[in-house]
C-alpha cells in the first residue's frame, strides 16, 4: 500500500493511473521485443541455423532476412543480442555509435512517461529551464551536453536543491540515459530499472554487485558501549516512531547501536533495535560507511548484518520478537536481517521500519513480518536502488509505503533523520499513528537501553 501527501497535483489521480497503466505497457513490449530480437540473433548469429536441414539456400536466405530485420531501422532497429561472438560484436559496435534498437526506444518511451507521471505531482521537474534542458539533451543523445548542463544546475542552485529537484524522477533519468550513453557495461542496470527489476549493477559505471561484496568482507565485531550521561539521558523512552528516529539522530553515525528492550502491554519482552545511517568516508573501521552502504543495496549479508548479529546474541534471547527501525544504510539493513532466513531463525522480526531508504527491491524472509518505508519525495537516498516513491510498480502487500513533501526540497537536509523525525511529528500526523499503531506491542516500560560500538573486524 502506498500513500502521499503533499501539494495538489495538477491533473487528477485517475490521469496518473493512467499514465503509470502506459509505463507498465511500455515496459513489457520492450521487454518482449528484446527478447524476440535475442532469440533472432541466437538464430541468424549462432553457429547453426536451424533451417539447413531445409536447404542450403533456403537457410542462408532467412538468415539474410534475419539479418536484416535486426539491423534495419524498420524492423528491429540495430538490434544484435545474445552470447553469440558475432553478435556481441555487432551489439557492442551498436552502443559504441549510438545505434539505436526498438527495445531501447519502447524502454526510453516508457521512461519518459514515467518523469511525466511524476512531473504531475513534481511539476518543477519540467518546469525548470536547466531540467528541461538536460532531458532534452539525453533525448537528443547529447549525454556531454547534458552533464554540462546538469553541471551548470548544481552551480547555479547548488547541489542541494539540484538533487532534491531531481529526486523523484533520477533513477529514471540515470536509466534512460544508461540504455542511450556509450558505456556498454551499464545497460543491464538500465533495463533492469526500465522493466521494475532488482538492480544487480550500478547505472553509472556498471559495476556488479558482487565486486562491493568482494570489497566488503569484514566479520562484523560489536561491543558493549558505555554511554555518557548527557547521551544516555537524551534517548527517548516514549516507544513511538518519532523518539526512535530521533534516538537515530541522536547515536549519529560513526558505529553505535541502539538497543531497547521493553515490557509491554501484555508483559512480555521485547525488543527494538534502532540502526544509523551511512557516516563520513569511503572504508572505515566501523559498517556505516560508503563502501557498505553501497554493498548493502545489492546483498543480504554485509558487515553491518554481521556486526548487528553478534550485538544481538549477547542480548537478545532467542526466539524473542524484534523489531527493526533504521534510518537510510541503517533500514537497508534492517530489511536485509528481516531477509536473512538465518536471521529468522534466531529471532521473530514482526516489523521493519525503513525511513528513508533504499528498500524496496527487498523482501522479508518471513511473510508475516510487516514492513513500513517512510519517505520524502525530495529525498533522492530511497530511489537509488532503482523504484523511486513516484514509480508505476506497487509494492506487496507486505510493505506499506508513505511518501510526503516539505518545504526543505532540499538534499541532504530532507534526509536528515531529524528531518524524518520532524516531518512525522508534524507534517504526516497519519503516517506517524499508522506506525504507532503497527509497533503497539513494543510500547511499554523500557527495562533495558543497550549500546554496542560496531566494527568490521
Amino acid at each position: 500500500m502506498t500513500e502521499a501527501t503533499g501539494a495538489a497535483a495538477p491533473v487528477t489521480q485517475p490521469d496518473i493511473a493512467s499514465l503509470h497503466h502506459v509505463c507498465r505497457e511500455l515496459a513489457e513490449a520492450a521487454d518482449a521485443v528484446r527478447g524476440a530480437a535475442r532469440y533472432a540473433s541466437r538464430v541468424a548469429l549462432g553457429s547453426r541455423l536451424p533451417l539447413a536441414a531445409a536447404g542450403r539456400r533456403r537457410a542462408r536466405g532467412a538468415q539474410r532476412e534475419l539479418l536484416r530485420t535486426l539491423m534495419d531501422p524498420k524492423g528491429l532497429g540495430w538490434a544484435p543480442q545474445g552470447g553469440a561472438p558475432l553478435a556481441g560484436a555487432l551489439w557492442l559496435a551498436g552502443v559504441l555509435t549510438s545505434r539505436e534498437s526498438l527495445a531501447v526506444s519502447l524502454a526510453v518511451a516508457g521512461l519518459k512517461a514515467r518523469i511525466r507521471a511524476a512531473a504531475v505531482r513534481h511539476p518543477e521537474l519540467l518546469g525548470n529551464p536547466t531540467t528541461s534542458r538536460v532531458l532534452r539533451a539525453i533525448d537528443e543523445d547529447r549525454q556531454a551536453e547534458a552533464v554540462r548542463l546538469f553541471r551548470g544546475l548544481l552551480t547555479e542552485k547548488g547541489a542541494e536543491y539540484a538533487l532534491a529537484l531531481l529526486a523523484p524522477s533520477f533513477t529514471d533519468i540515470m536509466a534512460w540515459n544508461a540504455l542511450t550513453d556509450e558505456n556498454p557495461f551499464n545497460d543491464t542496470a538500465g533495463w533492469q530499472i526500465a522493466t521494475g527489476r532488482p538492480l544487480t549493477s550500478d547505472y553509472v559505471a556498471g559495476i556488479n554487485n558482487s565486486v562491493w561484496s568482494l570489497l566488503n568482507r569484514g566479520r562484523g565485531r560489536a561491543e558493549p558501549h558505555t554511554p555518557s550521561a548527557a547521551l544516555l539521558g537524551s534517548i527517548d523512552t516514549s516507544g513511538t516512531i518519532v523518539g526512535y528516529v530521533r534516538n537515530i539522530g541522536r547515536i549519529g553515525t560513526r558505529g553505535l547501536l541502539l538497543v531497547q528492550q521493553v515490557d509491554g502491554p501484555d508483559g512480555q519482552s521485547r525488543y527494538v533495535v534502532q540502526l544509523a545511517g551511512m557516516g563520513p568516508g569511503f572504508n572505515q573501521e566501523c559498517p556505516q560507511d560508503l563502501l557498505g552502504a553501497i554493498d548493502a543495496v545489492g546483498a543480504i549479508d554485509t558487515t553491518y548484518t554481521r556486526a548487528v548479529v553478534r550485538a544481538l546474541r549477547r542480548l537478545v534471547p532467542s526466539g524473542a520478537q524484534v523489531a527493526l527501525v533504521g534510518h537510510s544504510q541503517g533500514g537497508i539493513t534492517a530489511m536485509n536481517l528481516a531477509a536473512s532466513r538465518d536471521f529468522n531463525a534466531l529471532y521473530t522480526v514482526t516489523h521493519v521500519v525503513a525511513v528513508g531508504s533504499p528498500i524496496d527491491q527487498k523482501r522479508a524472509a518471513d511473510p508475516r513480518t510487516r514492513v513500513v518505508s517512510l519517505v520524502n519525495e525530495h529525498d533522492i537516498v530511497p530511489s537509488l536502488e532503482g523504484r523511486s516513491s513516484v514509480s508505476p510498480y506497487a509494492l506487496p502487500k507486505q510493505f506499506t509505503e508513505f511518501t510526503w513533501t516539505d518545504d526543505t526540497q532540499a538534499f541532504p537536509l530532507c534526509h536528515a533523520a531529524e528531518r524524518y523525525a520532524h516531518n512525522l511529528e508534524h507534517d504526516v500526523p497519519h503516517a506517524r499513528s499508522h506506525v504507532d499503531s503497527e509497533l503497539a506491542a513494543f510500547r511499554g516500560r523500557v527495562t533495558g537501553t543497550h549500546l554496542f560500538t560496531l566494527h568490521d573486524r
